[in-house]
């Protein structure tokens, strides 16, 4: 059997080997091209060299601010939604009753579509400011509250069922010898649950690392940038580039580049980071 899989393997791996190349290595090899070059479609490219780059920095741009913006959001989503995801995974882990039921109602949130999302929130937002005589709009910490709410109300049930599977990969006797040692349920968790389940928070972190960063849809609808481009994030601020800004294409494309290299960088050292304490775990 072996044998006829090492025979056959590159049978089985071209489907998903073009598959790859088709939808993202040639596409990202194009788009890294465009980057360079001025353009309003792909066969109408100059190479301009390195000024998109330049151009791209430009106060004028936005894409500074908006970068600032979203690590302030990333920097909260990413504490918030796991430590309330961590919290009601460990409470559904109990023996309680209906802990199926709040599984699948947390969890429910994650399967609306992010449009629906900004608008339902914008509008609940709005009619609780309404009260106050203003808007989600009007001030950009509102903005920033309200997608604050919308990515935890969003995320939390599904990192949640990442959480409960880790939890209940946690061998009970562990558990068991550090109540029978003394310890405290503060001890347990600290110095048993948590070293075991490192692995699983490497990768609700990663997870809500990269999707809030990659956030759009949700701020589209929710602020669409406002006010004055104070909300907008780095995903909005490169599609309003590429889109809405006439013979900027080629700086939205360099700004597209820019922000995959410190995506992924940021998501490496985050790997490398957590991955560690699961070493010493």
């Amino acid at each position: 059997m072996q044998r006829a899989l090492k025979k056959h393997f590159a049978l089985f791996l071209a489907p998903t080997g073009a598959a790859f190349i088709i939808a993202f290595l040639l596409p990202f090899v194009i788009g890294l091209y465009l980057s360079f070059s001025s353009f309003t479609t792909i066969t109408d490219a100059e190479w301009v060299g390195l000024d998109n780059y330049k151009r791209a920095f430009e106060e004028s741009q936005g894409f500074l601010g908006s970068f600032q913006f979203t690590l302030l959001v990333v920097i909260v989503a990413i504490v918030s939604v796991n430590i309330f995801a961590f919290a009601i995974a460990r409470m559904l882990t109990q023996k309680l009753r209906g802990t199926n039921f709040f599984r699948s109602v947390f969890f429910m949130p994650n399967l609306i579509g992010g449009i629906v999302l900004g608008y339902t929130w914008q509008s609940m937002i709005n009619a609780v400011l309404a009260n106050y005589g203003t808007t989600i709009i009007s001030k950009w910490e509102y903005g920033y509250i309200g997608l604050i709410l919308l990515i935890n109300w969003q995320q939390v049930g599904y990192m949640m069922i990442i959480y409960i599977a880790g939890l209940q990969s946690v061998p009970p006797e562990l558990v068991e010898a550090a109540e029978i040692d003394g310890a405290s349920r503060w001890q347990t968790l600290r110095h048993v649950t948590i070293p075991v389940i490192m692995p699983t928070i490497t990768i609700c972190v990663f997870l809500t690392l990269s999707s809030t960063f990659k956030l759009y849809d949700q701020n589209l609808a929710l602020t669409n940038g406002a006010p004055q481009s104070q909300t907008e994030m780095v995903a909005l601020n490169i599609v309003k580039t590429m889109f809405s800004r006439i013979g900027q294409e080629g700086v939205g494309q360099a700004k597209a580049v820019i922000f995959v290299i410190i995506v992924v960088a940021l998501a490496v050292i985050q790997l490398r980071a957590t991955r560690s304490k699961e070493v010493e775990a």
